[in-house]
């Protein structure tokens, strides 16, 4: 498990808490200190949010990371503010998965402009962009949130806007060296709205007034996503001082860098060319060093597709509190940055089983003898808890035993049943109740709800492990009293002259997938022998 974590050369000089996030926040602070002329002393690190779809854990994950980076400048010294940028005056490309089919009459339309279909938000945009704000606020993730559309309605982005406008010969060069783009060496890298069907993408802008601040554009309609969005043949004049249009994304992220002086910025390895665009923009057109980067790779399905709101292949960050911690989410995003993953709910009890592993090493429960390994899993399991730890160690349960459990416990008197057994198996400390891992019992009750049990692991077994377990089945088939039971799997294992402790370590593994458990008599009477005999045979196939 250990050895997946992002430790880095054990050789390197260990920055802050020894985690690859302190490395990269002190390139950041390096750049910032860099910088010639007065710049703000203020360190920015910002995120975008996606609002034409449901966020998903990708969205997430960057919003985490980029909250990670502001807590690791703070660590080293520095003030800092992590910024979540809503893209909703981008437009709608797609009816996504899961909304309302009426979405259709309003493609093209930006998403801050087209009506909350569910009316519970001022628009469609504002509604999905506060889907990641709550899940980023739940996970206790301090954010200054910001977006397009009010940045550009207020006027706000109107300078920046101007500068390019003012520039777009050159832009459209860039973009072209860049892209390999030639689009906006004909036209402006700006998209109105058109005034008299509300659509963005339907819109060629063909000049720009500088002195009035104006574009001009006429509505011819685009292709998008393989569909021809027709335009309704208007010409018109677009207001760079309202939310009468934006710029194309090869030039707004440069924009919005500029005017909110950002510090750094993640990015998926998909979107690579408009970023490095988007950097020579900043630096040639705006006079703005770009942000630091740090580039990520994208989250896949068990099928290796890529997870997308566009296209329903969803797993949202709402849906890992049902069944996982905040901290095993952080854990997610902070284990390591490089490197695409394969990801689905199945993956939720393997994270919550790593937080016990790194809280473990870090109160000292589990020993590492290396220093600098000691400490940066250690620095990773601070951050998990965004530089919070706790003051002691929680109670652990292994997420497939309380599963395990809650699934056999009598419905009228489920609490008293799994305090009882928790009690049993030693989990719960002098003055413990059931209270006290209310959260992990709410976790694995929603789980045996929804999915019934954890799919178990397959164990590779020896011959010798084999026949062990094959006599195991015959011996306690018929055995219904735990202190039998118990004897009967330490018989059994001095028959089959395997060390007993290395018998009752593989059937943990086995069970519960773990090294360690409850005393596993007890525990196989109240899960039932039937259950574990199948468990067992699973493995033996």
């Amino acid at each position: 498990m250990a050895e997946e974590f992002d430790f880095g050369d054990d050789s390197e000089e260990v920055i802050g808490r020894g985690t690859w996030i302190d490395k990269i926040a002190l390139n950041v602070i390096e750049r910032k200190d860099n910088l010639k002329g007065k710049h703000p002393e203020l360190l920015r690190t910002e995120s975008g949010l996606g609002a034409s779809g449901f966020p998903h854990i990708g969205s997430f994950a960057d919003a985490s990371r980029a909250y990670g980076f502001k807590l690791a400048l703070e660590d080293l010294g520095r003030k800092s503010e992590f910024i979540a940028f809503a893209d909703d005056m981008d437009g709608l490309r797609k009816v996504p998965v899961g909304t309302p089919p009426e979405l259709e009459e309003h493609l093209g339309k930006p998403v801050s402009q087209i009506p909350d279909p569910w009316g519970c938000h001022d628009s469609y945009g504002q509604h999905m962009s506060s889907l990641l704000i709550d899940s980023i606020k739940e996970a206790g993730i301090e954010v200054n949130p910001q977006s397009a559309h009010n940045l550009y309605s207020s006027g706000k982005m109107a300078p920046q806007v101007k500068k390019v406008l003012s520039k777009t010969k050159r832009a459209g060069e860039i973009i072209k060296e860049t892209t390999g783009s030639e689009k906006y060496i004909h036209v402006l890298p700006y998209h109105a709205v058109c005034e008299k069907c509300r659509r963005i993408y339907t819109t060629k802008a063909i000049s720009f007034d500088a002195k009035n601040g104006k574009v001009e554009y006429k509505c011819e309609g685009d292709e998008i996503r393989g569909k021809m969005l027709e335009g309704c043949g208007h010409h018109g004049w677009a207001d760079i001082s309202k939310d009468d249009g934006k710029l194309t994304w090869k030039v707004e992220f440069a924009a919005r860098w500029d005017l909110l002086q950002i510090d750094f910025e993640a990015f998926g390895k998909d979107i690579f060319e408009s970023v490095t665009c988007n950097d020579t923009i900043c630096d040639e057109i705006f006079g703005y060093e770009p942000p630091t980067h740090a580039r990520y790779e994208m989250f896949l399905d068990k099928s290796g597709s890529k997870i997308s709101k566009s296209t329903g292949n969803v797993f949202t960050p709402q849906t890992w509190f049902k069944y996982g911690s905040t901290q095993s989410l952080a854990l997610l995003t902070y284990k390591r940055m490089t490197g695409s993953r394969t990801l689905s709910v199945e993956d939720i009890p393997v994270y919550m089983k790593e937080v016990d592993f790194l809280e473990n090493v870090y109160f000292k429960r589990i020993k590492e003898s290396n220093a600098a390994k000691k400490r940066k899993l250690n620095g990773l399991f601070e951050y998990c808890c965004h530089l919070k730890p706790p003051e002691k160690s929680s109670l652990q349960i292994p997420y497939s035993l309380l599963v395990n459990l809650v699934s056999v416990a009598p419905k009228v008197s489920r609490d008293e049943f799994l305090e009882t057994r928790l009690q049993e198996y030693g989990y719960l400390r002098e003055g413990s109740t059931i209270e006290d891992v209310r959260e992990r019992i709410t976790f694995a009750t929603n789980w045996v709800t929804d999915f019934k049990s954890i799919e178990e692991k397959k164990i590779k077994l020896n011959k010798e492990q084999k026949a062990a377990l094959k006599t195991l089945i015959k011996n306690i088939e018929s055995l219904d009293d735990p202190d039998s039971i118990q004897s009967t799997i330490f018989e059994t294992a001095r028959a089959s002259e395997i060390k007993p402790r290395d018998f009752f370590k593989l059937l943990y593994q086995i069970l519960l997938n773990t090294d360690r458990g409850p005393k596993i008599g007890p525990y196989i009477h109240t899960i039932g022998v039937k259950h574990v005999i199948s468990s067992i045979k699973k493995n033996l196939k």
